[in-house]
């Protein structure tokens, strides 16, 4: 079942809870929903032969470099001899599994993925370092089989491009298509009508065609998972960053309903604490998107060689590179011009008669959703700036 479709039945049976005055009942159907969103599982298997770059590709776009402690092994051998789970360090919904090189046994493509187990990925990524082999279609064919999804990846771009710019003639686009044309044509030749291969390099992912990667999953994976997908992703372009923006918004209204919700409980003090609780949370988790906590941030500069402290200094907003706390949330928001009126409005309307709890419920909604998208336009723009200083790209 579609996010669309979902989303319409929460928004049914929240105005229906609304409309019998059941705010309780409204409140638990709006965290049921974004619970349930937030803990989508996500399962990606990286593939290829030995040698390939698998693991390199799986720690680049966990954002950690192949010499951390939490990095996937990295060797001019097989590393990996069994499929191996890595969490997002921001989001431990999302495993990337590092599998086995396909050239390491006497393969067989349907007992390799039986082997792995196939019906737990959500889909495949094929890497190669330079085209495309027998063992590769071999099991792209038995994935297609199994109504999986797969994409090809021809990984260390950068080093084909660096090989390349030594000739008197050479022209990056030219060679691009070269490889590109190079990589199609053995999969035709293989038995693939119209194969895709995207042109990666995982030291540098904001080049190249990672970002049309990232776009093609996100379009092509179930609703439900589209999301979960997107916030994992490291920001490598100003694209990505603009819809994990909007991902984050489409969730503001139901929060602000949530708010709301609790604004109708006749508890003096209540919706204010309530109201900095989920602010909290959902802040940290705007943080994390944008990759503006401190451990992203270092890995970032440990990642691209920016140091730490250049990429702070870009930072305007003080709710990145730091953890938040109702205290800082408070202090920031009563600093806004209007926003410290409305919750001293919100919490003095409840003792007005007959109309104060309805009027303190359009309070706390306008609050709540004020405060959100103030919060999400600062922290997108620090990660624009972020990504201009660690990687060149202009807005």
């Amino acid at each position: 079942m579609g996010n669309r479709s979902t989303k319409k039945s929460v928004d049914d049976e929240v105005k229906e809870a609304l409309e019998r005055k059941d705010e309780a009942l409204a409140a638990a159907k709006i965290q049921v929903y974004l619970e349930e969103e937030k803990n989508v599982p996500l399962n990606i298997a990286i593939t290829g032969e030995t040698g390939s770059g698998k693991s390199t590709f799986v720690n680049a776009i966990r954002g950690v470099g192949d010499d951390d402690e939490e990095a996937a092994p990295t060797g001019v051998v097989e590393t990996t001899m069994e499929a191996t789970p890595y969490l997002h360090p921001n989001f431990t919904n999302v495993k990337l599994w590092d599998l086995p090189g396909v050239g390491t046994m006497n393969f067989t493509a349907a007992k390799y993925l039986k082997e792995v187990g196939l019906e737990k990925f959500d889909f495949f990524i094929i890497v190669s370092a330079d085209r495309f082999r027998e063992n590769d279609v071999k099991l792209a064919k038995e994935i297609q089989k199994m109504k999986k999804e797969f994409y090809f990846v021809c990984s260390k771009i950068d080093v084909d491009i660096e090989n390349e710019k030594r000739k008197r003639e050479f022209n990056e686009e030219k060679t691009l298509k070269q490889i590109r044309d190079n990589c199609t044509q053995g999969l035709q030749d293989q038995g693939f009508e119209s194969p895709q291969v995207f042109l990666v390099s995982s030291r540098e992912l904001h080049l190249y065609d990672f970002p049309l990667l990232v776009e093609t999953l996100e379009r092509e994976l179930p609703d439900h998972k589209k999301n979960a997908f997107l916030l994992a992703m490291p920001n490598t372009s100003l694209e990505m960053i603009d819809r994990k923006k909007k991902a984050f918004k489409s969730k503001i209204k139901y929060l602000a309903t949530l708010s709301a919700a609790v604004a109708g409980v006749p508890v003096p003090g209540l919706s204010v604490a309530v109201d900095l609780s989920l602010l909290v949370s959902v802040v940290t988790q705007y943080v994390f998107g944008f990759n503006l906590d401190i451990p992203s941030l270092k890995r970032l500069s440990n990642y691209t060689g920016v140091p730490y402290e250049e990429l702070k200094e870009v930072i305007m907003s003080p709710l990145a590179a730091t953890i938040i706390t109702p205290d800082l949330l408070l202090r920031i928001l009563v600093q806004t011009a209007g926003m410290a009126l409305l919750m001293a409005v919100e919490e003095g309307s409840r003792f007005i008669p007959i109309l104060g709890i309805p009027f303190s419920m359009v309070l706390s909604f306008t609050f709540t959703y004020k405060a959100l998208n103030l919060v999400l336009d600062m922290l997108a723009e620090d990660a624009k700036r972020v990504l201009h200083k660690s990687c060149g790209v202009n807005g």
